[in-house]
Order: structure tokens, then sequence, then C-alpha cells
């Protein structure tokens, strides 16, 4: 996702780019392609003539066409319009995004020193050039004018709050500064900029440095087998030999042992590991975290907020961090009760057992399966047969299909950044028009950061002739690769990312804005969720689950009765997942409510806060300091982590109507298409939820759907 004035961009929502793949190939010499019009199908980047040398210099000819392009409307002596400011505002960015949006996705996923070293220079320089432009007082002028006049100025809805938001941006950017504090908060964001990059590249640095070599096999008791053999080419990869085994803090390696690993030490290890990631030695980010909240504060005071937070939650639906945090203790309060219960079936269980211990963080994913199992008669190792990513791919296809009317054919012969990426010509399965082309890179690398995401290589708008520009959208996951003897199998969490992250996706294919600022993802950021959630739903639905979950070995529909197991262990280890959730968010607000002068002693201040939330002793936040990247790793989430739980409050309550009406009613899903995945942030998101809905959201369908009340 895309922000309306550019700046560092990454996922998600807010999304992000490095090398070219060893396997992608490199020309020696070339015309720039970034300089030249696309020649592929739809615009798709040609990613077999993009080498590292290209992203510098078109980096700077797409900053000088810009800075051209705002001196001309600054120069101009019109009176200002929308077609002549607006417009011509978003269309003087073209070359710039069409670098930044390249760079910023590959750097993210195929990283290398090589891009690191271009990062170094190509963010400071991106982030000056948009602090330039966000602080011209002529351009400034010109918006104003808009903005005063936006009553009488013969405006659509859309353009209106185009210009009420653009307005806001520039004041939020520094525009009502005087030079010199405009020149500070350059300086600021020029700043964070580096210290960004520093904090990502520690983080990926030190991920990529813990492994746990494992020799004797019996250590190796109830791991899946796909676990065991992707951890034995791993050793092989590394030159360890036969007998060996070696795990990583990659989810697909660390989750599994948290979760089946029957030797607690090696659960411990793994668990310690991760909780202490990047903390210490030469990949500590904790002196970064101290430099981010210090700056952070400085830029809030310039701008003439009390806090970080305040200015992060003034232009979003919250409108404020009590607001925020008001929410989150709705759902932590019956979260943490429900983990009082959790553990107390867990502590049973192991009693049972005779294991002769308390449960303690490292034992939580262990015994919280075991009880699942034992409640349920459900083994996730069975359940993980049926869910292939190919025949999850197949159900996220249908499941677009059979709500919105779209088809997904593969493009073999597409440009792809690297040989894993699957391309998707996509088209409405009624009229054969076209829709967007859509990516798929699905594998964990070591080039690649952690987690899911979503985001773009080009953009939706429409132009003056009327026709819509389509969009290049892709999703990014870390699941675990194929072995020699299975195709790669999922968890029902694995299961469940996909379907969020295809939803981010529809909402950037689907989009039908007029306006490139408004299409797509390009809304509150605490809305932005909505459309990546709901989707999260019909991932267990059984209607859907007969048409995709097949046993990779036999092809054989997951049977009735597994899906009946399914079903009623679907809120099981709910108080857990809540409670680690809403604990980093409000960790996250707290840090965007301090004003440091100087250092803070960071794990003493998390500590501290989770001994005053009350956190239970066997679980920690969801990410630690050291390692939130959604909050130290880019502005995008700052103080904006609790946007999950609010936009989860909007698609449990969106999605009881479509169980009320049926999960694929044509009518229902005709009005979501519509309000919310084609309007992007054309209107006020809470007009567009409630024209869907109609009515406001409250929590109670977030705490129904979770289980945390009866």
């Amino acid at each position: 996702m895309k922000p309306r004035l550019i700046t560092i961009a990454t996922a998600a929502l807010v999304a992000a780019s490095v090398a070219v793949l060893p396997s992608c190939k490199k020309k020696e010499m070339h015309t720039n392609p970034f300089l030249e019009e696309y020649d592929t199908p739809y615009g798709i980047p040609p990613f077999d003539k993009i080498t590292t040398a290209d992203y510098l210099p078109a980096l700077r000819e797409g900053i000088r066409v810009q800075r051209e392009a705002i001196d001309s409307i600054v120069a101009s002596t019109e009176t200002p319009t929308f077609e002549n400011t607006v417009m011509a505002y978003e269309d003087a960015g073209d070359l710039l995004n069409k670098v930044v949006l390249v760079f910023g996705a590959l750097e993210e996923s195929n990283s290398s020193d090589e891009m690191v070293a271009i990062a170094e220079e190509f963010y400071p320089e991106l982030t000056r050039s948009q602090d330039e432009i966000s602080m011209n007082a002529g351009l400034f002028d010109r918006f104003k004018y808009l903005y005063e006049h936006r009553d009488s100025i013969g405006l659509t809805p859309d353009r209106r709050l185009a210009v009420e938001k653009y307005y806001k941006d520039f004041v939020r950017n520094g525009a009502l500064l005087n030079d010199e504090d405009k020149a500070r908060l350059s300086e600021l964001n020029t700043e964070l900029a580096g210290l960004f990059l520093t904090f990502n590249k520690n983080l990926l640095d030190a991920t990529n440095a813990f492994s746990i070599v494992v020799e004797d096999s019996a250590r190796l008791a109830g791991l899946p087998a796909n676990v065991v053999a992707v951890a034995a080419e791993e050793a092989a990869s590394r030159g360890l030999g036969e007998g060996k085994w070696v795990f990583t803090l990659h989810a697909p390696s660390r989750l599994p042992v948290l979760q089946y690993a029957a030797d607690r030490e090696l659960r411990r290890q793994m668990y310690e590991g991760y909780t202490t990631l990047a903390s210490d030695g030469e990949h500590n980010n904790l002196p970064v975290i101290n430099k981010i909240l210090q700056a952070r504060a400085k830029k809030a005071k310039l701008l003439g907020f009390d806090t970080f937070g305040a200015y992060m939650t003034d232009n979003v639906m919250a409108g404020s961090v009590d607001a925020a945090r008001n929410l989150l203790m709705q759902i932590w309060k019956p979260a943490v009760k429900k983990v009082g219960e959790e553990v107390a079936e867990m502590q049973a269980l192991a009693d049972a057992e005779g294991a002769g211990i308390t449960i303690e963080p490292c034992d939580y994913y262990y015994y919280a399966e075991k009880v699942r199992a034992h409640m349920y008669n459900l083994d996730e190792n069975e359940v993980r047969q049926y869910f292939c990513v190919d025949s999850v791919r197949n159900g996220i296809f249908n499941m677009a299909d059979r709500l919105y009317g779209v088809k997904f054919t593969e493009m073999p012969d597409a440009p792809k950044y690297c040989d894993e990426v699957t391309v998707y010509d996509v088209t409405d399965a009624a009229t054969g028009e076209h829709i967007a082309v859509f990516m798929t890179d699905y594998f964990s690398r070591a080039s690649k950061r952690q987690g899911a995401w979503m985001s773009e290589f080009k953009g939706s708008w429409t132009e003056p002739d009327g026709t819509s520009s389509r969009p290049v959208i892709f999703n990014v996951a870390n699941f675990a690769r194929p072995t020699a003897d299975a195709p790669s199998l999922l968890s029902i969490d694995d299961v469940q990312t996909m379907f969020h992250e295809f939803g981010h996706g529809l909402h950037g294919m689907l989009t039908r804005a007029a306006l490139k600022s408004q299409a797509g993802t390009n809304v509150d950021r605490d809305f932005v969720e909505l459309p990546s959630q709901i989707h999260e739903h019909w991932a267990l639905e059984p209607e859907l689950l007969r048409t995709y979950a097949r046993s990779y070995k036999t092809g054989e529909v997951i049977p009735d009765s597994l899906i009946d197991r399914l079903q009623a262990a679907a809120k099981h280890n709910q108080g857990f997942m809540t409670a680690e959730l809403v604990g980093a968010a409000l960790l996250d607000l707290a840090y965007g409510s301090l004003n440091p002068d100087g250092d803070v002693d960071v794990a003493a201040f998390e500590a501290d806060f989770a001994k005053e939330l009350g956190m239970p002793s066997q679980l920690t936040f969801r990410y630690r300091s050291p390692y939130f990247k959604h909050v130290f790793g880019s502005d995008g989430y700052a103080s904006g982590y609790y946007t999950y739980l609010w936009a989860e409050v909007l698609d449990t309550d969106g999605f009881e109507l479509f169980k009320e009406k049926g999960v694929f009613d044509p009518e229902t899903a005709a009005s979501f298409r519509k309000n919310i995945l084609e309007a992007g942030g054309s209107e006020d998101p809470m007009v567009l939820f409630e024209r869907f809905r109609g009515h406001k959201p409250t929590p109670a369908a977030l705490l129904r759907h979770r289980g945390l009340v009866d």
C-alpha cells in the first residue's frame, strides 16, 4: 500500500524492494528500463532487464522529473483547479513511483548486501525529496486555495475528500512551519529513514544468524515429518552432513518446534532465541529504538502534537490514542480471563501425563496443541495433509470467483522477479475483461524478511478519457518449502494468512476509485485491514473447504468429520492469541505516548508495562520491542498496530451479515465489492461500512467470534 505523498514504501499494508535473484537474467549493456515505457503485458515491470545499477539513476531522474512538474504547477498563473493542481500533482510522481514500488518490493523479499548499500542512499534521497515537496510553500498555497473553496468549486464527493486529505497531509508534513522548523523536520525525517534501515537490517541479520543444530534424532520426537525433512535439508545446505538437523527462527521452522517438539529444552532454546532476537551483540536494536523514540517525539512536538501517538492517530478512524486504547481494553480483559482458563486446561493435561512441570511461555504452543488434540481429537499433522499450498491457492481463487465473478489464469511467460513467483491474468469471468495482474511469492528464504504482505508494482486510476488503468498486485509469504517427499503443507494459521493477504490483494485488484491517491489500499490505516481480515472467515467455511481441501497423498476431499472437528476447535486458544496481540498493540500505544529527553531502558520499560497491564506470566507480547518491525521498521503501523483489532471489529460484524444471508450470497457480495473493495478511499470509511452493513460496528461480534464471551 502506498501513501498519498510518496514515502518509504513497505507492505502491508503499507508495503514495500532489493536485488534481482541470482536466477534472474541480467544484461551487461542496456538502457535503464525504468526510463522507458514497459514493453510488457499490462505494464508488469521487466524484471529480467532491471539490474541493481538501475535503481539510483532512475530514482534521481524520477525526483528530477517530479520536481520539474511541481515547479510548473507552482509557477502557473491560473487559478487553482482540481485538474491543474491535484491531478497534475498526482501525475508528477509517476516515474518516481515506478522505481520506488519495484525497489521497495524486491528489497523486502530478496535482500542482499548490494541492495542494503543502495537502500542507504536510496531512502534518504527519497525522504529529502518528499520533504521538499510537502514543505513547498507555493504548492501548499494552491492546495490551500482549493481547501478553502471546496464548498463552491463544484467538487464531486471523492474529489472534495481528496482535497481535504491532501491539505491535512501537507499540514501534517510541515507546510505551516517556518523555514527553520522545516529544515529541522527534514533532518528528523532523514534521520528516521536511516534508523528504519538499521533496525530492519539488524533484524534480518539477527534472524539469519541464529540456528539450533540437533545431532540426536531422539530430540526430534513429535515434529512433523516434513519439518524434520526441511531441517535435514538445511543442515545439508550448510555442509553439516547426514545425521544433523538445523532449525532457524524463520516461522516455518520456529513455530513447529514450539508447537510439536516433545523435547522441552529444544522448545526453550527456540523460544528464548526468538524472544531475545536483535536485543544484544552486533545486531542489537535497543539503541536504535531509543533514537527512533527520541526523533519521533521531537517530530511530533515540532508539528504541534503532545506525543507521537497523538500525531499518528489524528488522521484515521480512531482519531485519538484514547479511543484506540479504550477499544483494546474492552478486548484485553476478557482475553486475559480466557488465558487463565486455557492455562488451567494445559496444566491439568501436563499433570495427568506426569510431566512434573509448571506451564511456562515455552510450553504454551506445545500444550495448547495437545489440549486441542485431546478435546477435539484434532491433530494438526493430520490436518496439514489437506492444505497443500496449491490446493489453498485454488481455494482462494474459487472464493473470488463465487463472490465476485473473477477468474485467474496463469501467465507462464510473464516477467517475474524470481523463479518462485507465479503470475496470473485476472479477468471478469462473464465478459473476459482484464481486471488486474496478480503475483504470488510464497516460500521462505534467507533474503526475505519474515511475515506476509501485499503490495503493488502498479496502481490503478481512471484516465481522462474514462478508461481505467488496471493494477499489478502481489502477495508475499514465508511458507515452508516443498521437500523431496512432500509439497509445501500449511498449518491452519498459514491458511488463514494466505486468505488474509489475498483479501488485501482483492482490495487492490478490484478497485474502481478514479484517483491514484484513493485507489485500492489507499485508505485510512485502521480501515485497510477490513478486506483482508473478513476474507479469512471463508478459509474454514465448510462450503468452500469441500472444494479445495484435498489430501496431497490420495486426492480425497477433506472428510465431513474432520470439518466438524475444525469448526468445533475454531475458538481454541483464542485467549492466548488475542492477549498477545492486544498486549503488543497496547505496548505500541505506550511507546507512542512517551516524550523521552534521553535514553529509555527499553527492556525495563517493556517489562514494567507488562506488569502494569497484568500480562499473564505464561505469555509475552506478540512482538518484543527489538523485533517489532511494524512499529520500529517504518512509521507504517507506529501507534497503529491496534488497527488489526479495530478492523476486526468491522470484519466480524460484517461477516455476520454474510452468515445471516449466506456466505456466498450474491447481493451481499455485490454490496461488499461496491462499497468496500471498489470504493477504496473515495469516501469516509465509516460511511462506506455503514452503507454495507446497515449500522455502526461494536466489539460484540469480535468477542463472540473469538469465543471470549458466551
